[in-house]
């Protein structure tokens, strides 16, 4: 999909949050390809393996919508380098701060519990 979103930062209100949700959706995927690379040497039980791979899945899904939300509707108030100062909406800026907010949350969570399951016995 952020193969596809390219396209599309021409047409955005902020082309270049548009272009960094790009990025970033390039970047995640290359992460979930790395974690499952690596996923036989995560030591965890099947309920941590699960919560693993959805922590990760959720902040890189939410990292790339956020910001392309953001690219589209011309939302930056919580991205304000990429987004020169501009705001848009009330909704779609509500939006963006839960999704890139609740993205550092989980993202810790996710890596912490990276790092525990790939610790050494």
């Amino acid at each position: 999909m952020s193969l596809i979103g390219a396209f599309f930062v021409p047409l955005a209100a902020i082309p270049r949050l548009a272009v960094s949700a790009h990025t970033i959706g390039m970047m995640s995927g290359l992460l979930l390809i790395a974690i499952g690379a690596i996923w036989t040497h995560f030591r965890l039980s099947d309920h941590q393996l699960l919560w693993l791979k959805w922590l990760w899945i959720y902040s890189s899904y939410a990292n790339w919508i956020g910001c392309l939300i953001g690219g589209m509707l011309g939302a930056g108030r919580t991205t304000p380098v990429a987004a020169a100062g501009m705001e848009g909406g009330a909704a779609a800026e509500a939006a963006v701060l839960v999704l890139l907010g609740s993205v550092g949350v989980v993202a810790v969570f996710a890596a912490g519990l990276s790092w525990w399951g790939v610790r050494r016995g």
